[in-house]
């Protein structure tokens, strides 16, 4: 069977941001769920750099392989993050990202997107919402999933309501690289 990666993307309402306790949650999360990377998500607490320093440091102790961050170029190269996960909204990141040597992923919901990040010569994608997600749109659906898959040639991380084994069996029957998801790792 391929490799199959298994993406834990962090958000303020599920993991706090107060330190201790977001270490605390942080490291039950990965004594409990396979995790291969791990991307630090924080778009409004005011401790970012903070949280970001104990979220790298705690990946690190459990030999987590990738370790992102979401959008912050400028933390992830003053904590060194393995890589960075853009939004649909930065294509223009990727080449200054990849010039600091980080690994990038963007999101990405259709295919002019997808295309856009190949040109670009972004390492990933995530696809998404794959299933009902609240405030995402319509989910993709496996089928849809399915179909870029088997279309383009980059590594697509399905993303979005993935929250069940069922989901994620379903999703390892495409060749997706693996499943990105913040409520599966709750």
């Amino acid at each position: 069977m391929k490799n199959f990666t298994y993406y834990l993307i962090t958000d303020p309402i599920s993991y706090t941001n107060d330190l201790e306790k977001f270490e605390q949650k942080l490291q039950t999360v990965l004594e409990t769920k396979h995790v291969d990377m791990a991307c630090f998500r924080d778009k409004t607490s005011q401790n970012i750099k903070d949280l970001a320093k104990v979220f790298i440091n705690t990946c690190k102790k459990y030999n987590i392989k990738d370790i992102y961050i979401n959008q912050n170029i400028e933390i992830a190269k003053q904590l060194n993050f393995d890589g960075i996960h853009l939004t649909s909204s930065q294509f223009e990141h990727i080449k200054e990202a990849k010039s600091f040597g980080l690994k990038t992923i963007i999101s990405c919901h259709n295919y002019k997107e997808i295309e856009k990040a190949i040109i670009m010569k972004s390492d990933m994608v995530t696809y998404s919402p794959i299933f009902f997600t609240p405030n995402k749109g319509e989910p993709k659906g496996i089928d849809a999933l399915n179909e870029v898959t088997e279309k383009f040639d980059i590594d697509i991380i399905a993303l979005g309501g993935i929250i069940s084994n069922t989901q994620i069996k379903q999703i390892q029957k495409t060749k997706a690289k693996g499943f990105a998801s913040i409520r599966y790792f709750i």
